[in-house]
C-alpha cells in the first residue's frame, strides 16, 4: 500500500465523516491546482469531510475499499468518470451494502454525473450532495480478456462499449499533446472527444461478433459501435442511451451498424441530443445478460468501461440490480 493512502488512513480522527477520494489529475491535472478552492467550496456548502488523494491509477480501488470497510458511511468521489470508477469497484469489493457513493465533479468527460443530475459547479454539487437524497441503482459487471490475457472482471456505473468509442478513449489520451498547442488548453471535454472523434471515424471499420442476449439464441451482428448502457451519456456528453434507466434492472444496448463516414458526420449532432436512435443503422434493445465474441479469433476489439480500458473482447456484461447506495439530488 503507498504512503499516501497509508496516511489517509492513520490521519483519520473519525471514520464516520465522509472521506472524498480526490484525483489530483483530473481534468487535465488542474483539480491539484484547484483544490483548496474546491475544498474551501465543498466545506463550506457541504459540511466536515476528510479526504484521501489518489497517486497512481488503481489507488481510488484500494482506498475506496477499506474506507468501506472501515465503516464509512459516505464516500464520495472528487474527479472524473475515471475517478468514480476506481471508487465504485472499490466499494463493491468491500461487499458492505451499507455504503453510500457521492459524486463531485472535477473532471474532463462529466458523463455520470449528468445522469444522476449533479451540477457541474463547485457550490451547486456540495449543496445537491448535502441536501441530496439516497437512490439505490443497478451496477454493471463485466468479465474480459485482459492485455496480459488474463480473465479479469470490472464493474462499472454509467456505460461499456466496444468499437468506435473505445478507440476514441485511446485516441483522446494520446492527443495530449494538444495542450502543447496555442488553442490545445481549450480542447477539452466535449470539444477533445469530438476532436478524437472526428479522427477516428475517417478510419475504422465495422466488425462483425457474435452476440447471446439473456442466454438465448446468439445471432451474427455488424457493428461500428456496440453500447451496454446502465447510465444515458457517454463521450463528453453523448446522449447515447436516452431512455436508459439507473434502476430498472435492465441494460439499455445500442447497436450503431455499418454506417458510412459521411453519415457519421452528417448526423454527429444527434449522438449528443439523444435523436440517434431514428437512424436505420442504429439498433436499441433491452437486456440482463450479454455474451459478445469475435467472429475473427484473431481479432483484437478493446472494450471501455466508463472511460477506462481494462482489456478486450471476448467479454461478458451482467446487470447487478439495486447493488449500490448513491447520494442524488432531490
Amino acid at each position: 500500500m503507498s504512503k499516501i493512502i497509508q496516511n489517509a488512513f492513520q490521519n483519520s480522527d473519525s471514520p464516520k465523516l465522509p472521506l472524498v477520494i480526490v484525483n489530483p489529475k483530473s481534468a487535465g491535472g488542474s483539480t491539484q491546482g484547484s483544490w483548496a478552492g474546491i475544498a474551501s467550496d465543498l466545506r463550506a456548502h457541504f459540511g466536515p469531510f476528510q479526504v484521501a488523494f489518489t497517486k497512481k491509477p488503481g489507488d481510488g480501488i484500494i482506498l475506496a475499499k477499506k474506507a468501506a470497510e472501515s465503516g464509512r458511511n459516505l464516500i464520495i468521489s472528487c474527479g472524473g468518470d475515471g475517478t468514480i470508477n476506481e471508487v465504485v469497484n472499490g466499494i463493491m469489493q468491500a461487499e458492505n451494502p451499507e455504503v453510500e457513493m457521492g459524486v463531485f465533479p472535477s473532471g474532463t468527460g462529466g458523463d455520470f454525473r449528468r445522469t444522476i443530475g449533479i451540477p457541474p459547479e463547485p457550490r451547486q454539487a456540495a449543496k445537491a450532495l448535502r441536501e441530496g437524497k439516497t437512490q439505490i441503482i443497478d451496477v454493471g459487471k463485466v468479465t474480459y480478456v485482459s492485455h496480459k490475457d488474463i480473465s479479469e472482471s470490472r464493474y462499472f456505473l454509467n456505460i461499456s462499449s466496444f468499437g468506435l468509442s473505445a478507440e476514441i478513449n485511446k485516441r483522446v489520451g494520446a492527443n495530449s499533446f494538444l495542450k502543447w498547442l496555442p488553442f490545445g488548453k481549450t480542447i477539452r471535454g466535449k470539444a477533445k472527444f469530438a476532436f478524437s472523434t472526428f479522427q477516428e471515424v475517417l478510419e475504422i471499420e465495422s466488425r462483425v461478433v457474435n452476440v447471446l442476449v439473456d442466454d438465448k439464441t446468439s445471432n451474427l451482428l455488424q457493428t461500428l459501435n456496440f453500447c451496454v448502457c446502465n447510465g444515458r451519456f457517454f463521450g463528453g456528453g453523448m446522449k447515447i442511451a436516452p431512455d436508459a434507466k439507473l434502476d430498472d434492472g435492465y441494460f439499455d444496448l445500442v447497436n450503431i451498424g455499418d454506417i458510412k463516414t459521411a453519415r457519421i458526420l452528417l448526423n454527429g449532432y444527434k449522438l449528443y441530443n439523444g435523436t440517434h436512435l431514428d437512424l436505420r443503422e442504429v439498433q436499441a434493445s433491452h437486456a440482463k445478460k450479454i455474451e459478445v465474441t469475435p467472429v475473427n479469433e484473431n481479432a483484437i476489439i478493446n472494450i471501455e468501461a466508463d472511460g477506462e480500458l481494462p482489456g478486450k473482447l471476448p467479454a461478458t456484461f451482467e446487470i447487478l440490480p439495486k447493488a449500490l447506495k448513491i447520494r442524488v439530488p432531490r
